[in-house]
């Protein structure tokens, strides 16, 4: 993987952890608009629910872009499962939103369940449960700390607590 020019592998980690954390922010602030949105005198406001459809899998993927960034390669082949998920979470929230409201008990069943809600268990619930570990277990080895790197992390500490002994509270 080539840089370009004046970019270093700590600006693609700090360029990650930036957008993932900026992206956050902006789920946590959806998902926060849309709950107030109940709270209104008036009534919960029909752009309310789709706030909280597009807030949450934007704030649970950069969660895990977040957790899963590593040294200089930032989440490096993590991005396609973690793109799938996102965009499933987003698909099927917006989708059981916009299904019309007629379920009844006649409604055709999806592998035994109304549309609405085999949308939300089985695309929701269980295509992340399956994707996930299997880009984790495909990964591990290089998303994983090295002896290297634990090793590097027990020296900060070392360093932290002899600093800090040495300084008075």
């Amino acid at each position: 993987m080539s840089n370009t020019v004046g970019e270093t592998p700590t600006t693609i980690v700090d360029n990650t952890r930036r957008t993932a954390l900026i992206a956050l922010i902006a789920g946590i602030a959806a998902i926060a608009i849309g709950y107030a949105g109940a709270f209104l005198p008036e009534g919960t406001p029909a752009w309310a629910p789709w706030l909280l459809a597009l807030g949450i899998p934007v704030a649970l993927g950069a969660t895990m872009i977040l957790g899963a960034a590593r040294g200089s390669m930032g989440i490096g082949p993590l991005k396609y499962p973690f793109a799938f998920v996102v965009a499933v979470l987003a698909i099927g929230f917006c989708s059981a939103l916009a299904l019309p409201a007629t379920e009844g008990p006649l409604s055709r069943l999806w592998l035994g369940l109304p549309a609405r809600a085999a949308i939300v268990i089985y695309g929701i619930g269980l295509l992340p449960i399956i994707v996930l570990p299997v880009a984790y277990a495909l990964t591990f080895k290089a998303q994983t700390l090295s002896a290297e790197d634990v090793e590097r992390v027990r020296e900060l500490g070392r360093r932290y607590k002899a600093r800090s002994e040495g300084e008075p509270s």
